[in-house]
């Protein structure tokens, strides 16, 4: 063990990320005591770079679900740390926060279980400041203490005991990767979206109400209410409206041609494909749950 490190393990979710991969562990090698590969099979040099790095590499079958990838992991990796922290291979910590976790996260009540630290968003190398508010997650809690909710889309670290605390320093979501995987990337989350919003309007699952007495963040929470009434509104005009909210209305056209690509691309393009796959299942199976169920299986793989 080295002494210098916080007693934090870094969990990072893996497919196909040799692009990211390095800059990741590089990064959360400045402060983690342990981390943890969890890896969908790639088929590219991810593993490779990882295992030169000195990081222990789990596999385990992708089931097109991230809260279930991660659960696996918590359970299946030697985790030997007070703290854990969840980090997809395109994200990584910025020196304040770690700076932060070293100064804090020693000092801590045993009555801290969970940490809640800001997003900085990096599209196209630009930082993106308007257009969708400060964002903060949960990201950091103690061992055996929180899991991930299972979940389609937006999924959250759920506190099994305890309570949570806000830092400063943010976390980095930097995508290396070109505009034709984003989009492939942004149709293949269309689908679970999608899903999320009928589950919500239908109930498929039986689980699709907002539970205030879940632990998740009070953003998380406020999140979700937002979610229920965006599904009240009309198909395809509530993604104009959004885009138009984040666009104009929050300052999102201050942020150049970036800014425009960003709220164009996720805020209305991917909106817009969401509704139309929402349109297309309806069309198909009108509000029968049974045929809803069955079809989203049968064309999406998301068995519910």
């Amino acid at each position: 063990m080295n002494n210098n490190k916080l007693d934090i393990t870094v969990v990072i979710l893996t497919y196909n990320e040799d692009i990211h991969i390095l800059r990741c562990i590089e990064n959360a090698k400045k402060y983690a005591k342990d981390i943890f590969i969890v890896d969908s099979y790639s088929t590219d040099r991810t593993i490779e770079i990882a295992s030169t790095m000195g990081v222990k590499v789990y596999q385990n079958k992708w089931e097109n679900n991230h809260a279930k990838q991660f659960n696996w992991g918590l359970d299946n990796c030697p985790i030997s740390t007070d703290w854990v922290l969840r980090l997809d291979a395109d994200e990584y910590l910025t020196d304040e926060l770690i700076h932060e976790l070293y100064e804090k996260l020693p000092l801590l009540d045993v009555t801290i279980s969970g940490i809640e630290i800001p997003l900085k968003r990096i599209f196209m190398g630009r930082h993106l400041k308007r257009g969708v508010g400060l964002i903060t997650q949960m990201r950091i809690f103690r061992y055996r203490k929180a899991r991930c909710e299972i979940r389609q889309m937006d999924e959250h670290i759920e506190l099994l005991e305890g309570e949570s605390v806000r830092f400063r320093g943010a976390w980095v979501d930097d995508n290396l990767n070109n505009i034709g995987w984003w989009t492939a990337k942004h149709n293949s989350y269309a689908a679970r979206e999608a899903v999320d919003l009928l589950d919500i309007e239908f109930d498929l699952t039986g689980n699709s109400g907002v539970d205030n007495n879940r632990n998740i963040s009070v953003e998380a929470k406020r999140k979700r209410m937002k979610k229920h009434r965006y599904v009240k509104m009309p198909l395809f005009w509530r993604s104009f409206f959004y885009f138009l909210m984040r666009y104009f209305f929050k300052g999102g056209f201050l942020e150049g041609k970036e800014g425009f690509l960003w709220h164009c691309l996720q805020g209305w393009w991917y909106r817009t494909l969401v509704d139309a796959k929402v349109y297309e299942i309806k069309k198909a199976c009108g509000s029968d749950k049974n045929r809803i169920k069955e079809y989203i299986s049968r064309n999406y793989g998301i068995s519910l």
